[in-house]
């Protein structure tokens, strides 16, 4: 993955006579220990009628001796050469055990081959003072180079100096600034004072227009530019002669061609020689061209193959509209942090102190474009077994038809930036908000920590501990005994607003039927009663809402249970009415919502009029969403294995320290939003909290229940995933959007510092871990092309087990029947005749129904064959747990989640991949692929994990 740059020099002499050229001396060729390869070479003199010879001087540097028998009126040296730039490592190195630590001694021999290296100048002054304030003290040799170079970088400014000549060290430190070659000759004088064997080395400097710009200090050049340079070398007993550039303060890399490297700077000079007294007018022109660039990384695809791309994916759509295939495609690609790549958070675990953080990054930007006028809503996402909590989800929504949700963006908190909301907060935005819903505040209750449930959880302490320091080996139970014991049991955690709307009634009561339409309220409310005067919440960290005592409340039969239920999403859909806050109530408006019914309930009646459902509002630290770091054992011993870890243990903590969310900063305004059967009713409690956020000034942090799914409203979503941040993107029905997403997605990612690769650990490639599943369905239900022609989806599994290198090329390192995307013939190889039977019988069901194919039986058939050696039907290669699925409505959605994917790097990449799903889609949309099943057996393994088969 190198790039192939043309160096193009000309070095020009025009004399306003005939002089005489004496022995002229170039040193312009490439020295023999180069790192970066040369494939071609040329020199070029004129005058033409000279005399050359290729020679090395004392230190091995190529030089050319030219000699000119007659006079001329020019001199034009011509430098052509190609070099592969090629990236390495410059600190791919071992070093002799006894030079890793600085100081160190050479070996006589060795000394005595060095001597030209180590000669010193006599200090001066300031150049004394200065070697003064160097660190010698015993460390590592890499870290002492490292740290002197980044000095000299620090303390010298750069700058272009075209007199001839070298400064001295004690000059160039009193005018703290320099040419590359007066700070090269600098560091080369420092580490000869230091007892290290250093050299002036002269060169080229090629540096090419990086692909991406950097995040953290200067991006390089704009343009691609080469000029010469000069460095300094320093010899290391085991790794030779390793160059240390003090202009950038980075070590030599690929960019570095040196020329010529001697003790002495006069001995570098590229081009020496005598020549008549005459006028002369010199000329100078150096330019860099690529001639050959391989695909990598930062740059999968040239202009023309993307360009191609482009055009190939626009006919590819224009085939799919013209056969009505409403095809929409999204995606779940994951990310990691580039601040900490070893930290936990970033390899195994789900949860992590800075993951929210940097999630939350993401989605504020996916907010400012796609949903400006939408909400956020910070909820709680899956719950696995073995986790303490349900982990978090980071939610944004906007309605499809661009109309606000949400005017200003001002009254959503940012939990990263800090509010001071008081606990009376609470209090005054519950009540104002009741005030605006008209249903009056009588039946507000306060909720607070159970006081037996603490009693007794500090009557278990050992008796030598305190319980604001109980020593548990539970960091969360620690926590949270901790807080609880701070706040004090006597103060109110939030408070709640029994709530539920009035188009959730089953059946309307004669209360209401009473009243004209118009008349009749939105919202209703009523009291909790409980055994206990006051409202005592289950013990826990989530929020107030979710550890209501709802089993408190009085009972109800199960006939008049107000069950919630999912709406069918084949359901036809009205247009959403236009956003609308309601107005805060006066007088008898104010409590029209208090259901006339409400009363303690006797002894064994079913209180069917006592809501099931409240709005909670409480204020908290926005600490407690995020997950405190794990206090780790002390890292002991003093191997490599040892400094590494303690390496990676203080890039960690310096990553917790810098983005982390500090305990006692901040306190905010939290809403807990309660379960809505329609979105209707949840959009209108959205505007009234906004309208009361802006009649209290206090902005917000939305959570609790989600939306109800609903077409009408778009959503994206941030969760995570072990070792990664999963964002759930929302589909698009055409390719040119599809492209602008992911690329957008991919920049958003990129500048909220988090990655779409991490490096093994011998530096190569690989992707996140979280994979890049693609989803594929329709608008709704209705449009998937999987449930309109289920023989798509049994062209696309069959081709692919036919084809078992797009299993594999895309997959990353997980493969096989335990990863996470199993193919149907990874599990059990007799399943591959199930399979068979399964996909004959779709297109038999096709033959007996024609048109008016079941939507059902698509997922019926294919539901059991589908899964991982465990019948997870999830973990599959060819996922269809939203296709339509018979457990709950949001499973019978019309989507198909492709799992074979890994996170590519790019974004070109990524949607490279999409094109070839949507190309397949068009074409078996025509054209259902009913080929034989290959028995690929053992070969499926044996072939297909070898490159020259997969690819």
């Amino acid at each position: 993955m190198s790039i192939h740059a043309a160096l193009h020099h000309v070095t020009s002499y025009r004399y306003d006579r005939l002089v005489q050229l004496g022995p002229q001396v170039i040193r312009l060729r490439p020295a023999p220990h180069c790192r970066s390869k040369i494939i071609s070479y040329s020199l070029k003199v004129e005058p033409s009628g000279h005399f050359i010879n290729w020679q090395q001087d004392p230190f091995a540097n190529w030089q050319a001796r030219l000699v000119f028998p007659e006079k001329t009126d020019h001199f034009t040296v011509t430098v052509d050469l190609v070099a592969e730039m090629a990236v390495y490592n410059p600190f791919d190195f071992f070093l002799e055990p006894k030079a890793e630590n600085f100081p160190f001694e050479y070996d006589p021999l060795v000394k005595e081959e060095l001597a030209p290296y180590l000669a010193k100048a006599a200090p001066t002054p300031l150049f004394a003072k200065y070697l003064e304030g160097i660190d010698r003290s015993p460390q590592r040799t890499i870290d002492f180079l490292v740290q002197i170079n980044q000095r000299l970088q620090h303390d010298v400014s750069y700058l272009i100096r075209m007199e001839p000549g070298v400064q001295t060290p004690e000059e160039t430190l009193t005018k703290a600034s320099g040419s590359c070659r007066d700070s090269g000759w600098l560091l080369v004088q420092l580490l000869r004072h230091c007892g290290l064997a250093a050299r002036f080395v002269s060169g080229y400097l090629i540096q090419l227009k990086p692909d991406v710009k950097s995040l953290d200090g200067p991006s390089g050049t704009e343009v691609d530019f080469t000029d010469l340079h000069a460095w300094c070398e320093v010899y290391l007993p085991g790794a030779g002669w390793i160059g240390l550039d003090p202009t950038s303060g980075l070590l030599a890399g690929e960019g570095h061609i040196p020329l010529a490297c001697t003790p002495q700077p006069s001995g570098a000079a590229p081009i020496e020689g005598l020549v008549d007294d005459a006028e002369v007018s010199f000329g100078h022109d150096m330019k860099v061209t690529r001639i050959h660039e391989s695909p990598r990384v930062t740059l999968p695809y040239s202009d023309e193959q993307w360009e191609a791309i482009l055009q190939l994916g626009d006919q590819v759509d224009a085939q799919l509209k013209a056969d009505d295939v409403r095809l929409t495609m999204g995606g779940e690609p994951t990310y990691v942090g580039i601040d900490d790549r070893d930290g936990a958070e970033w390899n195994t675990a789900a949860l992590g102190p800075t993951k929210r953080v940097f999630a939350l990054d993401l989605l504020y930007r996916l907010k400012e474009r796609y949903g400006p006028n939408g909400f956020l809503h910070l909820g709680q996402g899956k719950w696995y077994p073995g986790e303490q909590l349900p982990r978090w989800a980071l939610s944004l929504f906007w309605r499809a038809d661009g109309k606000p949700v949400w005017h200003d963006p001002g009254l959503l908190a940012d939990e990263r930036q800090p509010q001071h909301a008081k606990p009376e907060d609470a209090e005054r935005f519950i009540q104002a908000l009741a005030h605006r819903l008209g249903v009056g505040t009588s039946t507000i209750r306060a909720g607070y920590e159970d006081p037996w449930h603490y009693i007794q959880s500090e009557r278990r302490l050992a008796v030598n501990v305190d319980p604001f320091d109980s020593r548990l080996d539970d960091e969360m139970e620690r926590a949270r005994l901790r807080r609880v014991f701070t706040q004090g049991l006597d103060k109110p955690i939030g408070y709640l607003l029994p709530l539920r709307a009035t188009s959730q009634l089953d059946v309307t009561p004669e209360f209401l039927r009473d009243l004209p339409v118009d008349k009749r309220p939105h919202w209703l409310t009523g009291r909790w009663w409980f055994r206990d005067d006051r409202l005592y919440l289950v013990p826990g960290d989530s929020p107030m809402g979710f550890r209501l005592p709802l089993n408190g409340l009085p009972w109800v039969s199960d006939e008049d249970y107000a069950h919630l239920f999912e709406k069918d999403p084949f359901a036809p859909e009205a247009p959403l009415p236009d956003p609308d806050a309601p107005e805060a109530k006066d007088g008898e408006d104010a409590e029209r919502g208090l259901d006339p019914r409400d009363r303690e309930p006797r002894r064994f009646e079913s209180a069917a009029w006592v809501p099931r459902t409240a709005l909670c509002v409480e204020v908290r630290d926005p600490v407690r969403s995020h997950t405190a770091d794990i206090e780790q054992p002390e890292i002991t011993g003093d191997d490599e294995d040892a400094e590494a870890r303690r390496a990676a243990r203080s890039r960690h903590q310096a990553a917790v320290a810098r983005y982390a969310l500090k305990p006692g900063q901040s306190s905010m305004l939290y809403v807990f939003m309660p379960p809505l059967e329609h979105v209707e009713d949840y959009l209108n409690l959205v505007a009234a909290i906004e309208a009361t956020a802006a009649e209290l000034k206090l902005p917000v942090v939305m959570e609790g229940y989600a939306p109800p799914r609903d077409k009408r409203l778009k959503m994206l979503q941030i969760t995570p995933d072990p070792g990664v941040i999963e964002a759930n993107i929302q589909p698009v029905d055409n390719w040119r959007d599809l492209v602008a997403n992911t690329e957008f997605l991919y920049q958003a990612a990129f500048e909220s510092r988090l990655s779409a690769e991490k490096f093994m650990t011998d530096g190569r490639h690989t992707g996140t871990g979280g994979g890049n599943h693609f989803v594929l369905g329709g608008a709704t239900p209705d449009d998937s092309p999987f449930l309109r022609k289920p023989e798509l989806l049994a062209s696309l599994i069959l081709y692919w087990h036919n084809h078992p290198s797009l299993s594999y090329l895309f997959s990353g390192m997980f493969i096989g029947p335990t990863s996470q995307a199993p193919r149907v013939d990874e599990a059990r190889n007799d399943q591959l005749y199930e399979l068979e039977i399964a996909l004959q019988e779709i297109h038999a069901a096709r033959e007996r129904h024609g048109d008016a194919m079941p939507p059902w039986l698509v997922d019926r058939s294919l539901r059991n064959i589908l899964v991982d050696v465990t019948g997870n039907t999830h973990r599959s290669e060819f996922c269809i747990d939203k296709l339509y699925s018979p457990d709950s409505p949001t499973g019978r959605l019309g989507l198909l989640e492709m799992r074979a994917f890994e996170m590519p790097p790019h974004a070109r990449m990524s949607i490279a991949q999409q094109l070839l799903m949507r190309a397949l889609a068009a074409r078996f949309w025509r054209e259902p692929y009913t080929a034989p099943a290959t028995r690929w057996g053992t070969q499926l393994h044996d072939r297909f994990l070898l490159p020259a088969y997969v690819r």
